[in-house]
């Protein structure tokens, strides 16, 4: 199941079943879980280590070092989980710092020409559209959505069920559960497709949609809006999430 022109290192280690195609280059330090597939001219590099049933397409790059002027050379990884779609001409870079990891989760849908950069952290069920981009060290939580032509820049945080429309320039923390949009990104609503689709209850999403208004809506500052929703809106695992999210918030939020 290895294609003929491919070149794999007899030092990389590939599970049962991985499908490698055409002119594919899987260096020494790889490992690929069972049932996965890599397109052909797709370049696995030293440092990669790749899940279960995962889906990789042609000319993709995992593993390339980092896009830091005068960067030193160091043992880093890139670790993905299980079952990622991975589309065409997709980067992923190792991380920069020794002996630590750019990683991506398990059911994530990254579509091609999409960039994701150095010691990034990637979630799980996450949607990345078409030239996304990430710089180093931005956290997705599980199953947001960045959509087409959107630049995160280093260091942002894009919170759980959140939302970025196309072509936004977000350079702060994307709280858990808003859409973002804009140059630079605002919020301009609750993600309520997003939470409807996640089995959020009806409930859960109106105390959502109260905290959104003290945040957005009230003009309170960010202490004041954060005071009442604590009073006044019930606790829940999502309240409680959006809640240490902003406190824990170094660049500030859209």
């Amino acid at each position: 199941m290895i294609h003929e022109t491919a070149i794999v290192s007899p030092e990389a280690k590939i599970s049962e079943d991985v499908q490698i195609g055409a002119y594919a280059i899987i260096e020494k330090d790889v490992e690929i879980g069972q049932d996965t597939k890599i397109g052909a001219f797709s370049l696995c590099l030293n440092g990669t280590r790749i899940g279960r049933d995962c889906k990789i397409y042609n000319n993709v790059t995992i593993g390339g070092e980092p896009q830091i002027k005068g960067w030193k050379p160091v043992q880093s990884y890139v670790v993905i989980g299980d079952r990622n779609v991975i589309r065409e001409y997709v980067t992923i870079h190792r991380s920069s710092i020794e002996g630590s990891i750019t990683v991506i989760g398990d059911d994530n849908f990254i579509m091609a020409t999409t960039h994701i950069a150095h010691n990034c952290q990637i979630g799980s069920g996450v949607i990345m559209t078409n030239y996304a981009t990430l710089a180093g060290h931005v956290i997705v939580e599980d199953r947001a959505v960045i959509s087409g032509l959107a630049a995160i820049h280093q260091f942002v945080r894009i919170g759980r069920l959140a939302m970025v429309g196309g072509g936004s320039k977000v350079t702060q923390d994307v709280p858990p559960y808003i859409t973002v949009d804009g140059h630079p990104a605002a919020a301009v609503s609750l993600n309520t497709v997003g939470l409807q689709r996640s089995g959020i209850s009806s409930k859960v999403r109106q105390d959502l949609k109260s905290a959104y208004r003290f945040l957005y809506r009230s003009h309170l500052n960010i202490t004041q809006a954060l005071a009442k929703i604590e009073e006044e809106i019930p606790s829940s695992p999502e309240i409680t999430h959006l809640l240490e999210f902003i406190k824990s918030s170094q660049r500030g939020i859209c």
